[in-house]
């Protein structure tokens, strides 16, 4: 790294500290996932102001020592022995300085810093931009653990529901809706629910409660579960996950606690989405089973459907079953909204072949390998690639060729070949 590469790092944290003490209406969302990290809120919901910049903050955090030697020569950067502390002298004549030596990418990253300059000369910038992009405190995992500990600090029953479920913050998703190839069907649901939270009190107001529950249907492999997950980055609410084979004791009594204790935790930690899989698994027809324990859980489960919503709890509720035969029309009926995962045809195959192997090199024909893979799921079709990958590494290559993807359509069709075969 070059000493004027750090000096124009330090200086953004500088000017960074400087404008968000003079302006108090700035709040953590202001501050870069690094500059919360500087100041000490990385876990903390506030910033205490004032916020200091020290040579031993800047040796720790973004591990350069001696960071008042590096803008020495910076007329505007002055230092106290007393704390090795930076300031600035002056506000203005230090952030022309900063976009003179080529901080402006600095500045379209960082809203605190868009806030000042958006004011300055002839910048363009946009801090309303800036704090759009700039990824919200709310999202991250410091967040949602800081949230969990109050919640089973005051609630001790709470804790036995973090055991049943999977929760991730949205920053710890990997799924993106624009990795995704979803049907316009699929797209439009998604725009359904942000405009039913950004309307959430005119419905509210007019007693519009049935909006938000969600069941997705379809085969193993067709994007249900990532669907599920990249809302969650989409709608900036953390995802609690649930399989319903997982909650089922084997104190077959204790299954409706369960249930109750997961919708309560999803209450309390709202805005949420809860996600359950294999929905099936409890939710069947209850003609088919006498078992009276389990005919409880069913209906613990769909009173607590009923009770559940997005415009009273801010929670948003995804079902997901590969068998939709096997729901009684109670628990079908309980859904505001059946979204359809099918087998991709030839035309999405094709997108979802180029969206995976966007980052490699590819020497394939796409629409023939579309056409070839006819059955083939998402799940299946990433799966052929990730073996074609294999193929050419083991063959000393990084380049995906003809020969690898036979291999890749090979051992899915073989998988698939095995999966059906009858042992007895």
């Amino acid at each position: 790294m070059s000493g004027d590469s750090e000096a124009l790092r330090i200086m953004e944290v500088v000017l960074t500290a400087e404008i968000f003490n003079q302006n108090p209406e700035l709040d953590i969302n202001d501050l870069t996932p690094a500059c919360r990290e500087i100041f000490g809120a990385a876990t903390a919901t506030e910033v205490k102001r004032p916020v200091y910049v020290s040579d031993g903050l800047i040796k720790r955090t973004l591990a350069i020592p001696d960071a008042h030697q590096k803008l020495a020569a910076n007329p505007f950067v002055a230092y106290e022995e007393f704390g090795q502390r930076l300031r600035l002298t002056a506000l203005e004549p230090a952030a022309r300085w900063f976009l003179k030596q080529g901080g402006r990418p600095c500045i379209e990253k960082n809203p605190a810093l868009a806030f000042f300059f958006e004011n300055l000369d002839s910048t363009g910038v946009s801090y309303k931009a800036v704090r759009a992009a700039n990824p919200p405190f709310e999202d991250t995992k410091a967040h949602l653990d800081a949230r969990i500990s109050k919640l089973v600090s005051e609630d001790e029953k709470l804790r036995g529901a973090l055991d049943l479920v999977i929760i991730n913050a949205p920053e710890e998703v990997e799924q993106h809706i624009d990795d995704l190839v979803c049907t316009p069907d699929q797209m439009a649901i998604i725009g359904k629910i942000q405009h039913a939270l950004i309307h959430r009190e005119f419905l509210h107001r007019h007693r519009i409660y049935e909006i938000g529950k969600l069941l997705f249907v379809g085969p193993p492999g067709t994007g249900k579960t990532s669907m599920a997950l990249a809302m969650s980055r989409t709608m900036h609410m953390p995802v609690l996950e649930v399989r319903l084979s997982m909650i089922t004791s084997q104190y077959l009594g204790e299954t409706s606690k369960n249930i109750d204790r997961i919708f309560e935790l999803a209450k309390k930690l709202s805005p949420v989405i809860l996600f359950i899989d294999e929905f099936d698994f409890v939710a069947k027809s209850r003609t088919t089973d006498d078992h009276g324990a389990m005919k409880r859980a069913v209906n613990s489960l769909l009173k607590n459907i009923d009770k559940i919503n997005l415009i009273k709890n801010s929670v948003i509720l995804i079902g997901a079953t590969n068998h939709p035969q096997l729901l009684d029309e109670a628990a079908w009926r309980r859904f505001d909204e059946v979204v359809e995962f099918a087998l991709p045809d030839e035309e999405m195959r094709n997108n979802i072949l180029k969206k995976v192997t966007s980052s490699l090199r590819c020497t394939v024909d796409y629409q023939k390998l579309a056409a070839r893979t006819e059955g083939f799921s998402g799940s299946d079709l990433r799966m052929m690639i990730k073996e074609a990958i294999l193929s050419a590494l083991m063959d000393k290559r990084q380049s995906i060729e003809t020969t690898d993807i036979e291999k890749g359509i090979g051992m899915v069709r073989n998988r698939e070949a095995i999966r059906h075969l009858n042992w007895l």
